[in-house]
């Protein structure tokens, strides 16, 4: 058969996808990012790292980090349900912790498996992603 337009990468790429994908919390986390945060967080936030439940997300601009710490318990709650099939456990976001060089784990050292118990916002540059 024929075809008369090409396939979509998307398509064409959905069934590699899943067994490439690094194990580990943030690599689940970032895969469920663009459901859970929406269109236009995703532009704007990312998640960059994970250490003992802890998701720094990367924001856009200060604005962006303050809207998203105002945000934090119903991403937290969606992230929940987005990474478990079981029922969803009540998650709060205390405030986050000032940035300390101690908080990021050492380059090379593998993301646990577990469940995002906090966000924490920081800004820099996110990642242009297309939409």
């Amino acid at each position: 058969m024929r075809r008369l337009a090409p396939r979509p990468l998307a398509a064409a790429l959905e069934g590699i996808l899943e067994p490439a994908r690094p194990p580990g919390l943030l690599a689940a986390v970032q895969s469920v990012w663009p459901e859970v945060a929406g269109p236009a967080l995703v532009r704007v936030a990312s998640p960059v790292s994970e250490r003992a439940g802890t998701v720094t997300v990367r924001c856009e601009s200060a604005v962006w980090a303050q809207e998203l710490e105002l945000l934090a318990s119903d991403l937290l709650e969606r992230l929940a349900a987005a990474l478990s099939p079981g029922p969803v456990p009540s998650c709060s976001a205390p405030p986050p912790a000032p940035p300390s060089p101690a908080s990021e784990p050492p380059s090379g050292v593998p993301a646990r498996q577990g469940r995002v118990e906090r966000l924490r916002f920081v800004v820099g540059s996110v990642p242009n992603r297309a939409s």
